[in-house]
This record gives C-alpha cells, structure tokens and sequence, in this order.
C-alpha cells in the first residue's frame, strides 16, 4: 500500500511539473504571439522610414537635376541672344552701308565718284558683318542633359528584405584571459559586408561547460562593436568561469547567437573574517577601519544581563568560549593585536590580492599567517607569520617583518600594495600595485595553510580581491627564481 502511495505521489509529483512547465510554455507562447504584433508593427514603420527616405533622395535628385538642365538652358539662351544682338548690329550696319553705296552711284562727277568709292571701301573692309560668323555659338541640343534609370530601375526591383546574419564563430585558441581581462576573437563563417556591428555578452558562472539555463547571472552586454576582438577590462574573477558569445547585426536586424564560450576565470577570492577580528576594528566585507569606541558599551553590560545571553550566539560573531563572550561575542585578537584575517585559506597555487591604505593610516601591516594564531600574537612578530609594516606616526618607516626580526625597506611607500603568495614554491613577495615594483620577498617552506593577514591603527584598509597574478609580476618572478633571487635575513624554513 505504502508503495502503490509513494508511486502515486511520484506520478502527481512529475503532472505538477509537467504543468507547471505547460503553463510556462503557454505564456511564452503569447508572449512570442504579442511581440510578432509589435516587431511586425515597427518592421512597417521602419519600411515606411525607409522609402520615404528612398522618395526624399530621388525629389532631391530630380531637383537637382532639373535646376542643372535649367541652368544649362539659360547659359544656352544668353549665349544665342548675345549672338543676335551682334548680328543686328551688324546687318544695321551693313544696311546703312548699302544704301549709301548706291547712292553713290548717282553721282556724276569722276572725283566725287572715285572719293565716295574710296571711302565706302573702307567701310566696308571693316564693317563688322564680313567679320561676323554666321554659324550658332551653342547647338539647341540637350540630350547630354538625359537620364537613364534602366540599371537603377533594375536594382530596385531586386530590392529585397536584408537577410539575417549568420553567427559568428569564436576563436577559442585567439582568446586571452589574463590580468583580469579577457579578449575574443570571432570570425564570420563567410564574408558578409552587410555587417554593421557586433554584440558581446558575457555572465559569471561557476560551471563549466554550456551555459545553464537557470541559476545563472544575468547577461552583460557590449554594443556597437566594429572589430572582430574586443577585450574586457577591469573584471574582477569572483566566479570560476566567464561565458561569452557574439552577435552579428546588420542595419536591420540581429542573427543569431555563436555559440557560447567558457573560459576559465580562476582567481584568489576572500572576506574579511569579522568574526575574529579585534574590538576596535570595524569590518565589512573587505574593508576594515580602526574604531577606537569599538566595545566599550558591551563591555559595560550587567554581570546579569551578561549572564542571561552568555548562551545566545551574536549573528555576527561566534561565541566559542566564556572569555569572547565577555568580550561581547566578537573578537578572538585582543591587546595590542588590532588583526582581521581572510575568511579563505591558502592551501596551494600562486595567488594575488592588493591592499590600499587611507591616506590618514598612521600604522598598519599587511601579510599572512597560519591558521589559529594566538589572540594577542601581532603580525611579523612570530614564527608562524610574516609582513611588511608601515608605521605613519611621526615619521614614515617602512619595514618587513617575521619572527619579531625586522629589516627596513628604504624605498617609497606605495599608494597600493600587491601581494604575491606562491604556496607550493614557498614564496610570499609584496609589489607597488601601480608599477609592479618588488618590494620585498620571503622565501620558506609553507607547511600549513595560510590565511591573509592585516593589523590597523588610526585610519582603514580596502583589500581587492578576485584579481589574477598580474603578467608583469610572472615576469618578475621568472626573472627572479632564474637568477635565484636574493635571500632576506628574515628568511626561514617554518
């Protein structure tokens, strides 16, 4: 019986789902139906933008055109008129001349005879009618003026709707992840000039593999670009992978997705642990701030009250022992150790995290340490831990410190400092973030794992995480471990 239910409970289990997902694939479906109304809306309207742009080329065309042929005709026209008005003068002339000449032929006397005869031949040797040419400046034709849209009639007839671009294909092997940038490369499966621009969207994920459907980031998107590569800049590698695909557009319209990419996006990410930090230290996330008034109302709570919630655990803090209980339920450093630790160890690998300082910070320290250090231990002070100090108080002084030995560091104090921690080859080297300048290296033999460590007085800390080892600190290392590096006095094997 009990088999027969729990097999009924099943089916009625799966018909759930199985409705449940009916229902969803009927909203899309409407959904799909209401957005084919509105697309198919818009491609009217942009078809109207379109040919109403077509109609205003070819009236601006045509009047142009036609302004040409008018201009032409009045060139023509003031050319024959300026030609007339030249033969009128002349035949006036040459009209004047004649009647003259005939005249003269009434004349009786030889010398008056042969006077007139003289000078009407040279009136007419420059009379300007025997200089005038009675041939017309400009022909009346104006077929170089004609048009003939037969091929252009013939492109507009093939006119057709632009067609969907193909996907483009990413180049996996051209793809860079480094220095928490990423640059793809894609290419189109043939070449189409249609192409206006691309798209590029990208989510975190911590699956390899295809993307998943549910449980996933949202896409971010990248538009309008020209070039087949983009790179991203400036990520921080929270999540183990990144996906990625590329979208070609043309003028009118998007084709489909390439298929999506995973790269790998490994890097080294952490809290601050408030949980074991110090009273006077104010911790959120990855930022922690020196705060002098830290504890002191819960330090003046009633031995009663005290009592009465020694056995309620604070939701910040864990409350492991009778004494952090009466240290409010907070820290586990006490004394002089103002010490927050990363909330994730160290166990293996090469890792990278950097630290910037308020301008105000009058002293803090920056380092590692094994796990469970004691409550008043100080970073640099023990054997169990190591780190660069930087004392502001009065004047600077700048040092690395393990095993309560220090050695002075006489260079400049960055603005950001980057912490290179290589597990496995037993070496932890501090950098200006900016320059990648190395500012001191530590060479042992890590035997425990190793949490991040950083002490504050007078001032606050933002630590970043999620960053990979940046390509110039590779440089350096190889560079370093090739020529083998030098050998601090504070050195030794833990």
């Amino acid at each position: 019986m009990d088999e027969e239910r729990e097999t009924l409970q099943r089916i009625v289990s799966t018909l759930v789902n199985k409705n449940d997902e009916i229902h969803n694939f009927i909203d899309m479906l409407n959904h799909t139906i209401s957005n084919v109304q509105v697309n198919s809306s818009n491609a009217i309207s942009e078809l109207d933008e379109e040919f109403d742009g077509l109609y205003s080329v070819l009236h601006e065309m045509k009047g142009s055109m036609a302004s040409t042929i008018q201009q032409e005709e009045a060139r023509k026209i003031q050319a024959l008129q300026d030609q007339l008005s030249q033969c009128s003068h002349a035949l006036e002339s040459s009209e004047e001349l004649l009647e003259l000449a005939v005249q003269s032929l009434d004349i009786k006397n030889p010398v008056e005879l042969l006077e007139a005869a003289r000078q009407i031949k040279d009136s007419v040797t420059v009379a300007s009618a025997f200089r005038l040419s009675l041939k017309p400046k400009v022909s009346d034709s104006m077929t170089h003026m004609m048009v003939d849209f037969a091929l252009e009639k013939r492109m507009l007839q093939a006119v057709k709707f632009l067609p969907v671009p193909k996907a483009p294909e990413i180049d996996v092997a051209a793809c860079l992840v480094a220095d928490n940038c990423i640059t793809i490369s894609w290419r189109m499966p043939e070449e189409d000039s249609r192409i206006d621009h691309f798209v590029l969207e990208y989510r975190k994920t911590n699956f390899d593999g295809l993307p998943r459907l549910k449980g996933e980031q949202h896409w971010e998107l990248v538009d309008y670009i020209k070039a087949t590569q983009y790179t991203l800049s400036g990520l921080k590698f929270d999540t183990k992978y990144m996906n990625l695909r590329v979208q070609a557009c043309n003028k009118a319209v998007a084709g489909e997705y390439s298929d999506p990419v995973t790269l790998e996006t490994k890097a080294f990410v952490f809290s601050l642990d408030s949980s074991s930090s110090h009273l006077n230290l104010k911790v959120e996330d990855t930022y922690v701030e020196w705060d002098p008034t830290g504890g002191k109302g819960q330090e003046k709570i009633k031995g009663k009250e005290n009592k009465n919630r020694s056995n309620a655990a604070s939701p910040k803090r864990s409350t492991n022992s009778p004494r952090a209980s009466a240290r409010g339920g907070r820290d586990r450093f006490a004394g002089e150790s103002y010490t927050v630790l990363g909330d994730t160890a160290v166990e293996s690998g090469q890792h990278y995290w950097e630290v910037r300082a308020q301008k105000d910070c009058k002293s803090y320290s920056v380092g590692v340490t094994y796990r469970n250090p004691g409550k008043f231990d100080q970073l640099g002070k023990t054997n169990s831990s190591w780190c660069i100090h930087i004392n502001n108080w009065l004047q600077t002084t700048f040092s690395a410190k393990h095993n309560n030995k220090a050695k002075t560091l006489d260079i400049p104090v960055p603005d950001r400092i980057g912490v290179y921690c290589d597990f496995d080859g037993g070496q932890l080297s501090f950098y200006n973030a900016s320059s990648k300048a190395l500012l001191h290296t530590f060479r042992t033999k890590f035997t425990q794992p190793l949490l991040p460590g950083f002490m504050i007085w007078c001032g606050g800390l933002t630590v970043s995480t999620g960053l990979q080892v940046p390509s110039a600190v590779k440089t350096l290392q190889k560079s370093e471990n090739g020529l083998g590096g030098s050998t601090s006095s504070l050195n030794n094997v833990a």
